[in-house]
């Protein structure tokens, strides 16, 4: 799978860009401040429909348009052409010119893995970014984990407003609870799957990546300790004392370690940044167990910032990813591209949202 056509319109600073590219290494070389890192978000949200950078659609409108226009032809098993357009007021998301009516009918369509320097949140930030990691895998690896993760998180919002209502009926509280029951369920058993399948694969990408074997281990640590319906009940009264939602998966955690000491609060800044590398590395290979095809690679300026070894960790997934058809953007500055990537590269030169081929040195 790759991307052959990319089609921006008023995206960030491209007022207009039409791009077309082939499978294999794209290298988007320019100084800072240019467009390198918008045309990667742009590939993402086309696989996600968010930005990897955290925020929202509004601020990805150039300054002073009404809205956005994102548009790919996809190649692959399925080709595809996708349309999505967003304002304040519109949105609306095609593929053929069929317009999508679900989510899950989307999500696998275009798949992406992107390496960028907010992925450091995945171990310094709060649980909430590694639930989304979970959410975001399993929703492009199980077809009815995203159906049961927007049921239960559409659920969450009904139980949490009854609670803070003055007044409620107890009815209507044990019918949102035994649906959050039962999704929540759901979506825990699917994460529990997940841990088997991700943690060997991220074994293998960090022992590559740091060339030592530090016992790289992953826990998932549901907030559910035994029975949800029983700790539910529980917490009866303590729920009305909060009005909230005090258990459930909205509340888990992905524990990460080194030989049984939390990268979180115990790793070096090396070790975080190998093991983040690793996690991605890890994603990128189960979407291509799933898929028999490698996702689209996004790295983000971030050879430049590793050393050579986490560098040279990084390649046998490049390389890969290019045996197998697949298809790398690259963004790096003149100073910092890597040379040993210098074969089998397509360079583009970005400057002040242009994008144009240059041959290679």
């Amino acid at each position: 799978m790759h991307l052959a056509q990319l089609r921006l319109r008023d995206f960030r600073n491209y007022q207009r860009l039409d791009l077309r590219f082939g499978s294999g290494f794209h290298l988007l070389l320019g100084n800072n401040a240019q467009g390198k890192t918008n045309v990667l978000e742009s590939v993402y949200l086309l696989a996600t429909l968010r930005s990897f950078r955290g925020v929202g659609p509004a601020q990805m409108i150039r300054h002073g348009s009404p809205g956005f226009f994102v548009g790919a032809e996809v190649v692959g098993h399925h080709g595809c052409l996708i349309r999505y357009y967003w304002s304040m007021k519109e949105r609306r998301l095609s593929v053929d010119q069929e317009p999508v009516r679900r989510l899950s009918d989307y999500l696998g369509l275009v798949r992406a893995v992107v390496f960028c320097t907010e992925d450091l949140q995945l171990i310094k930030g709060s649980p909430r970014f590694r639930r989304r990691f979970m959410d975001l895998l399993l929703a492009q690896t199980e077809p009815a984990y995203l159906h049961a993760l927007q049921q239960y998180v559409k659920v969450l919002r009904s139980r949490n407003a009854l609670l803070k209502a003055p007044r409620w009926d107890q009815a209507t509280l044990e019918a949102y609870t035994h649906s959050l029951l039962n999704y929540g369920n759901q979506i825990m058993e699917a994460r529990y799957r997940l841990v088997p399948k991700l943690l060997p694969l991220a074994q293998q990408a960090y022992r590559r990546i740091s060339g030592d074997d530090e016992g790289l281990e992953c826990a998932y640590a549901p907030a559910v300790r035994e029975d949800f319906q029983q700790e539910l009940a529980r917490l009866a009264s303590r729920e009305r004392q909060f009005k909230t939602t005090l258990l459930g998966p909205h509340r888990d955690e992905l524990q990460w370690s080194l030989k049984g000491r939390s990268v979180s609060e115990f790793g070096s800044e090396g070790q975080k940044r190998s093991v983040v590398i690793a996690m991605k590395m890890a994603q990128a290979e189960l979407l291509t167990q799933h898929a028999g095809t490698p996702p689209i690679l996004l790295i983000d300026d971030v050879m430049g910032e590793l050393d050579q070894k986490r560098r040279s960790g990084l390649l046998p997934l490049l390389d890969r990813s290019h045996h197998a058809g697949g298809q790398v953007f690259m963004t790096c500055t003149e100073e910092n591209w890597p040379r040993e990537l210098g074969r089998r590269l397509n360079r583009w030169i970005v400057r002040e949202g242009t994008v144009n081929p240059s041959s290679p040195h």
